[in-house]
């Protein structure tokens, strides 16, 4: 369907993509996966004809993008819907522009409606939809010219866990029908649905195959390892030749060694020669992230970690620093935080996670001092009356989700205006500015104008604009959305030393992945708390089983196990499927007769570890029902 050869595009003296070459099969789910500049968009922009290539070939359908537009579909990284356009104006506005006849299009808008649970909201403005709901007309609009090609440039970041995973069974079920898929995401767990992935860096394709080819190249073994002295336990690893990375999460590491055994023998015994206790350790395979950052830790992408200019003493209390109690909040009828408890205290990180419109900002906005509570009580570095005044607000930093940055001001001129904001000494503000540019890699761009940087560059200096005042207390709503996974994790290692040193972090992110670095976590639903603990203790706490099945028909064996079990308890993930099942010792000998009675092969099925995503899922649909 699609053939890149040797493609090149250059922008005057920058070389954004380099001579790369991939193929697309029909029917495919292909993922083009790298950092931010990698040359995703270009190579978006080249194949949907919006952009002209420099050098090589690109043909789709046989044919030069151009020529073919009309038959592919294309989701920006961008919103791309008007805002003061209704659900029904946005669809037949694009309908229009493909000149897609009146009849046919008032069927085919209604079944895509449908399909995406949208049909009873057609009137409703664009701009009135949660993240999810636009991602889902997005896809519609794209859909209801019938393309044969769709392309995905970063589709849902942004958009929460329940909202992506409905997004990606749309996508297999549209990928079923006939049309093949290119998507490009910063969600390294959500690229690992794709049938195929290229990994591009610096507009060079490093690798290309399916995640289990990726994996085996890899040639690594992934170790889980739990212990109260986690942070003694990274430490003293460090110096072990047999590891080949290190990755820190709230309640474990994650060890990449060459040989299982050889690894985990010489961990063991480093460890009980250095008194540290630990619980047994698990093998588990490694995951795209690992692949992807040990790839681009090989080519020596891997940004340096410049330790904080600290100033003032680390925190020596380490009592609550954050505390809530049956905190609500209503907007006229409508109850939006109900009887929230919370306490966070000096040093930890706590991660606050749910759905779009699950409560997560508006408690945030509350604890911060931005809305007033309608009823309950805080705390909040120790005070409980008076929280707002300029004395507290000295001691906290604040992140927002979309507004933090002048666009219109360059770099430069951000991080001065906010050294004024938190009032850091004029003398201090030349070293905390070259800090902030220095970890984002934007020594001597100072002078760019902040609107033209990529979304996660400016996701990085903003969170150094919000800590330049060493805050004792920290809020970050959705600081890394739409970084690339090597940043990420620079990124959590300036949070943990921040953590370290006595700040008390509360955080929202819609990764589920990296919010495994959060020491203990909260999950909201319908602006309740539903469940709460380490991660290790949620994943713990879930009913049932997971398991994974290779079928011989993925899409119609999906679609069967959705008529049969809960639709959140199926997913596609690659060429496999996900399934949660209560009891399985009665489900498993029904499962296996459906399959035979459909004429489906089950390959093979294997219980699998919950992973946190998993266990959201399951919490939140559990707590709506």
């Amino acid at each position: 369907m699609i053939k890149v050869v040797d493609l090149v595009k250059n922008y005057k003296n920058i070389a954004a993509v380099k001579g790369i070459n991939f193929v697309v099969n029909p029917g495919e789910i292909f993922g083009l996966i790298g950092p931010d500049g990698a040359g995703k968009t270009t190579t978006f922009s080249i194949l949907s004809g919006v952009i002209e290539a420099s050098g090589g070939r690109v043909s789709i359908l046989g044919k030069p993008p151009k020529d073919i537009r009309l038959e592919i579909g294309y989701l920006t990284q961008k919103f791309s819907l008007y805002g003061d356009l209704s659900i029904w104006e946005n669809l037949s506005y694009s309908a229009g522009l493909r000149h897609v006849p009146q009849p046919i299009f008032n069927k085919r808008a209604k079944q895509l409606l449908e399909w995406v649970g949208l049909e009873q909201y057609p009137n409703r403005l664009a701009r009135d939809l949660s993240g999810g709901m636009k991602q889902k007309l997005a896809l519609c609009c794209s859909l209801v010219f019938s393309p044969k090609i769709l392309l995905l440039d970063e589709a849902t970041t942004g958009v929460d866990p329940v909202s992506r995973r409905e997004f990606w069974d749309l996508l297999a079920t549209v990928a079923a029908t006939g049309v093949t898929i290119v998507v490009a995401t910063p969600y390294l767990d959500e690229a690992e649905r794709c049938n195929r992935i290229s990994l591009i860096y610096e507009g060079i394709i490093q690798q290309t195959g399916t995640l289990q080819q990726l994996r085996e190249n890899l040639g690594l073994t992934r170790l889980e390892l739990r212990s109260s002295q986690l942070t003694q336990a990274e430490k003293i690893l460090q110096s072990l030749r047999t590891i080949k990375d290190i990755q820190f999460w709230g309640d474990r590491l994650d060890i990449l060694v060459d040989s299982a055994q050889i690894g985990q023998q010489s961990i063991e015994t480093i460890l009980t020669q250095e008194g540290i206790d630990f619980e047994p350790i698990v093998q588990q395979e490694p995951t795209l992230e690992n692949v992807f950052v040990s790839s681009l830790r090989n080519l020596g992408s891997d940004p340096p970690f410049i330790p904080f200019p600290y100033l003032q003493e680390s925190i020596k209390d380490r009592g609550v620093a954050i505390g809530a109690y049956k905190l609500d909040k209503n907007f006229g009828d409508f109850h939006a935080v109900k009887k929230v408890n919370l306490e966070i205290k000096y040093g930890e990180i706590f991660g606050l996670l749910g759905a779009n419109g699950a409560g997560k900002t508006t408690t945030i906005k509350m604890l911060c001092g931005l809305l007033p509570a309608s009823n309950g009580t805080m705390t909040l570095a120790g005070e409980r009356k008076n929280l707002y005044r300029q004395s507290i607000r000295k001691k906290i930093g604040y992140m927002s989700q979309k507004f933090t940055l002048y666009d219109d001001l360059s770099i430069q001129e951000n991080l001065e205006f906010y050294c004024g904001v938190y009032q850091v000494p004029l003398t201090l503000r030349k070293e905390k500015i070259q800090w902030v540019l220095q970890t984002c890699g934007l020594v001597g761009q100072e002078n760019t104008m902040t609107g033209s940087l990529p979304g996660g560059w400016k996701q990085r200096v903003a969170f150094g604009a919000c800590v330049m005042h060493e805050p004792d207390i920290l809020f970050l709503d959705e600081p890394t959305s739409g970084v690339d996974p090597l940043a990420r994790r620079q990124f959590w290692r300036l949070i943990r030393d921040l953590a370290f040193r006595g700040t008390a972090i509360l955080v929202t992110t819609h990764y589920l992945e990296e919010a495994e670095s959060c020491h203990r976590m909260a999950f909201m639903s319908g602006g309740e708390i539903v469940a709460q603990g380490s991660p290790g203790e949620i994943k713990q706490a879930q009913p049932g089983q997971l398991f994974q099945l290779q079928v011989s028909n993925l899409q119609n064996s999906s679609n069967l196990l959705k008529e049969k079990f809960d639709h959140w308890r199926v997913a596609i993930f690659g060429e496999s499927i996900h399934l949660v099942l209560d009891q399985p010792q009665r489900d498993l000998p029904y499962l296996r007769q459906l399959f035979e009675n459909s004429s489906i092969e089950l390959k093979s099925i294997r219980q699998i570890p919950f992973s946190l995503e998993d266990a959201f899922i399951g919490i939140v649909e559990r707590a709506k029902s």
